[in-house]
C-alpha cells in the first residue's frame, strides 16, 4: 500500500544486550527470543512493536509493525515493549543499554554474529568487509521511514532530506566514547559509519545521497553502480540493492518510503520519538518551501553537504556553520552560526506543532547538550572502566524508566 507524505511513520530502534551487573555485552539476543517464544526466532509479533536480531548477535531492534499515523504516544508503546524486555531478561542478570556504541566492547574478540535465520548473508558481510571492528560490531542507531506516493513527492522528500541530513548528528550524538576513549569525535558511530564499506565504496558514497528526484535517476546513478560493484563479491546473488544501499538517507522503492540512517540511538524512546518529530516538522517546512523554493534545494551537490556533515560528526551541536548559502536554506541570515544555533531557530518555528512531551524533550537537548556532550559531562574527564560502567548503566537506567539523561 502507498501512502502519501507525513501519512504514515516507521520508526526503527535498536539495542545492545548487556550483563546487568557488568556491562559487557552479551551475544544472546537469540536467547531473548526464546525466552519470548518458546524457540529461536529472528522476528516477534508484539503487536504495535515487532522485535527483530541483527547482524551482531548482541544488538535487537524494536521498531513500528507496520506503519503509524501519529507520533504522539509512540515513545511509550517502544517503552512498554522495553519494560517487557527486561523483566525476561532478569532471570539471566542481562538488560537493553542504550546509546549508539558500547564505549568498552572490544569488538575484535567480542562480535558475534547472528547464527540462526538469514546468517548466509550476515556471514557474507562479514567475508567481504569483516564486521569485527566497531563500524558493524558496536553501532545502534535510530532509522526514520517516511513514506512517498510517487516520483513527484519523491522529488520534494529526497531534496528536503538531503538538506537535512548535515545537521541531524548535531542533535543526536550519542557515541563520544569507544575503547574506553573519547578520540576527538562526539558520533564516533557516524565517524565509523563514512569508512566501513571502504570495500565497495558505492554503496556509502558521499553519505549525502546524490542529486537524484526520481526512480529512473535513482536506479542509474545508486542502484546501478551497486550491482555492479557487488557483483564479483555476491556471487550467489543473495544481497539486494535497496539493502545494500548504505547513504545516510535511503530510498526504498519496494515500499516507497525513505530511510533517514544517521541519528544515534538515544538514551530513552522519549527522546528518540522526540528527535523524529522534530525532524519531520522541519521537513514539512522545507517541502512547502517555507524558506526557499524547491529548485534552490534540488541545486545542492552532495559535496558541500557533507562538509558539514563531517563537522557535525565531529563536533555534534558545537559544529560551526560557516556556509552562508547552507544557513540561508533554513531562513537564516547570517555569514556562520554554530549547529545549536541552527537547531534552535529551527525548533522556534516548528515547536508549537510538536507535542508538549516532545517539544520538552528537545527543549531539554537544545540546552543540556546532545547526549554525547551529557556522556562526556557525566564522565568528567574520569575513563577508568569504573567511572564509565557507573555512567552507562545511569543510561541504562533512563532507558528503564523512559526518561531524558541530566549528568
Amino acid at each position: 500500500m502507498k501512502y502519501h507524505l507525513f501519512d504514515v511513520f516507521g520508526i526503527e530502534l535498536e539495542y545492545m544486550l548487556v550483563h546487568a551487573s557488568t556491562g559487557k555485552i552479551q551475544a544472546s539476543v537469540d536467547e531473548l527470543m526464546k525466552l519470548k517464544t518458546g524457540s529461536i526466532v529472528s522476528d516477534v509479533d508484539n503487536g504495535s512493536i515487532e522485535w527483530s536480531n541483527e547482524l551482531a548477535a548482541h544488538v535487537v531492534e524494536l521498531k513500528t509493525n507496520g506503519p503509524v499515523t501519529d507520533l504522539n504516544a509512540l515513545d511509550q508503546n517502544f517503552h512498554k515493549n522495553i519494560l517487557e524486555i527486561n523483566q525476561l531478561l532478569q532471570a539471566r542478570n542481562w538488560r537493553l543499554w542504550p546509546s549508539a556504541a558500547h564505549p568498552l566492547m572490544n569488538s575484535e574478540l567480542e562480535m558475534k554474529l547472528w547464527q540462526h535465520s538469514y546468517s548466509e548473508i550476515y556471514a557474507l558481510y562479514n567475508r567481504i568487509f569483516d564486521c569485527r571492528g566497531h563500524g558493524w560490531s558496536n553501532v545502534q542507531s535510530m532509522h526514520i521511514n517516511l513514506p512517498f506516493y510517487d516520483d513527484s513527492e519523491f522529488e520534494k522528500l529526497h531534496a528536503a532530506i538531503r538538506i537535512l541530513l548535515p545537521i541531524l548528528p548535531a542533535l543526536s550524538a550519542s557515541s563520544p566514547i569507544l575503547d574506553g576513549k573519547f578520540e576527538g569525535y562526539m558520533d564516533a558511530r557516524m565517524k565509523l559509519y563514512l569508512t566501513n564499506q571502504k570495500q565497495i565504496p558505492e554503496m556509502t558514497g558521499k553519505v549525502i545521497p546524490e542529486q537524484v528526484f526520481n526512480y529512473e535517476a535513482y536506479k542509474t546513478k545508486i542502484f546501478d553502480p551497486i550491482n555492479a560493484a557487488i557483483a564479483d563479491f555476491d556471487t550467489d546473488e543473495i544481497l539486494e540493492h535497496h539493502f545494500l544501499n548504505s547513504r545516510g538517507a535511503i530510498a526504498r522503492f519496494d515500499r516507497n518510503a525513505i530511510e533517514i540512517r544517521v541519528l544515534d540511538l538515544q538514551e530513552c524512546p522519549l527522546a528518540d520519538v522526540a528527535i523524529a518529530s522534530f525532524s519531520v516538522e522541519i521537513l514539512k517546512d522545507l517541502i512547502h518551501e517555507t524558506y526557499t523554493p524547491l529548485e534552490e534545494q534540488k541545486a545542492w551537490h552532495e559535496v558541500p553537504l557533507f562538509e558539514i556533515l563531517n563537522d557535525s560528526i565531529e563536533y555534534a551541536e558545537e559544529a560551526v556553520i560557516s556556509n552562508e548559502a547552507y544557513l540561508g536554506l533554513f531562513g537564516i541570515k547570517a555569514k556562520s552560526m554554530p549547529a545549536k544555533g541552527v537547531l534552535k531557530h529551527l525548533f522556534d518555528k516548528v515547536s508549537s506543532r510538536m507535542s508538549d512531551r516532545h517539544a520538552d524533550a528537545i527543549g531539554l537537548i537544545l540546552k543540556q547538550g546532545s547526549l554525547s556532550t551529557r556522556i562526556l559531562k557525566a564522565v568528567d574527564a574520569d575513563f577508568s572502566e569504573v567511572n564509565i560502567l557507573k555512567v552507562y548503566h545511569k543510561l541504562g537506567d533512563s532507558l528503564s524508566k523512559n526518561e531524558l539523561f541530566l549528568p
